[in-house]
């Protein structure tokens, strides 16, 4: 389903599979995040906010094993 907002359940279960990843899969997807979050700026504000809330969800997986 691609919705156009993060919903409580999309953070759930963004942080609950950057617990299971190793570090170099988390620093990918968060990469990935970003150039999806650039695709759509300027032109769907929502979508570039719900790849903006993934990467920051999983940023705060690295951030909490630092």
């Amino acid at each position: 389903m691609n919705r156009t907002i993060a919903t409580a359940s999309d953070f759930n279960n963004w942080t609950a599979h950057a617990k299971s990843l190793p570090e170099t899969a988390i620093r990918h997807i968060m990469g990935d995040c970003q150039k999806a979050e650039e695709a759509m700026r300027g032109w769907n504000p929502e979508r570039e906010n719900f790849y903006r809330d993934q990467y920051l969800t999983y940023r705060d997986e690295l951030l909490r094993r630092a």
